[in-house]
């Protein structure tokens, strides 16, 4: 009967912490508000338009230009970023691609999706998708793993007829994550995300203090993690906690019921 409340009691205390661990590997809650979303593109990494993630961001170019924006990721993440680009009317047949490059202007491979599809002739409009690899907390400085910090989006066309050079178009892109959470986590964080700055040195005395000039001033809505938490955390404790309970329960078992009867020498 003891036994039975002790496992009872390691279910519910499993229950109650798995919850939160489960809340944490769903998919990043859409922004439904895109009153702040930009309605511009940059047209380099150093004027790429910020959005933040679950923002449809919205643009109006002509083909051939290359649009950036920019947005936060960070430890556990796994960004999707989705571009849709509006044709006119008429037009031959335009390939369109999306690209994606961390804060070190890195080009990130994408897991799958159409990174780069082709537009048939008077197609109203493409699609395309990347889906990055998992943001870790750490990597080896050889390695080309995507870290915490800024990502970049490029938007262009890739095989556009001479006739077609110039004519409106309008674009359309969003990025989202999903948390992977403790799967993906690292024995390691980075000192600080990967966000563009540069130091711009003030003019005048050698007493004159310097500043700091941040190319990127967005962050995740609660804060860059570095790496520090994870419900792997969760899952360790549980492990232990089971664990205790397991010798508690074997060691009930098998010392036996009472005391062994003595038996009386010479008999």
């Amino acid at each position: 009967m003891r036994i039975t409340r002790v496992l009872g009691a390691a279910l519910l205390t499993l229950g109650l912490a798995a919850g939160p661990a489960a809340a944490d590997s769903s998919p990043s809650p859409s922004a439904s508000e895109d009153g702040g979303a930009p309605t511009e593109a940059g047209t380099s990494f150093r004027t790429a338009a910020e959005m933040e993630q679950g923002q449809t961001a919205t643009a109006s170019a002509s083909a051939g230009d290359y649009l950036y924006w920019s947005f936060p990721a960070d430890a556990g993440q796994r960004p999707t970023v989705k571009a849709t680009v509006k044709l006119p009317d008429t037009h031959a047949a335009q390939t369109w691609q999306i690209d994606v490059f961390d804060g070190l202007r890195r080009r990130q491979a994408c897991q799958y999706g159409a990174q780069t599809r082709t537009a048939a002739a008077g197609a109203a409009s493409v699609e395309l998708a990347c889906v990055l690899r998992t943001v870790r907390a750490w990597t080896e400085p050889w390695a080309n793993d995507p870290l915490p910090g800024t990502y970049y989006i490029r938007l262009a066309v890739v095989d556009l007829p001479t006739s077609d050079l110039g004519l409106p178009v309008g674009a359309e892109v969003r990025a989202d994550s999903e948390d992977i959470g403790g799967a993906a986590a690292v024995d390691g964080s980075l000192a600080e995300p990967l966000v563009p700055g540069v130091s711009m040195e003030a003019q005048g005395d050698e007493d004159d203090s310097s500043a700091s000039a941040v190319l990127s001033s967005i962050d995740p809505e609660d804060g860059w993690s570095s790496g520090w938490w994870s419900d792997r955390w969760v899952w360790t404790a549980i492990g232990g906690v089971l664990a205790a309970l397991a010798g508690v329960g074997g060691y009930a078992l098998t010392r036996g019921s009472g005391r062994p009867s003595r038996v009386p020498p010479g008999t």
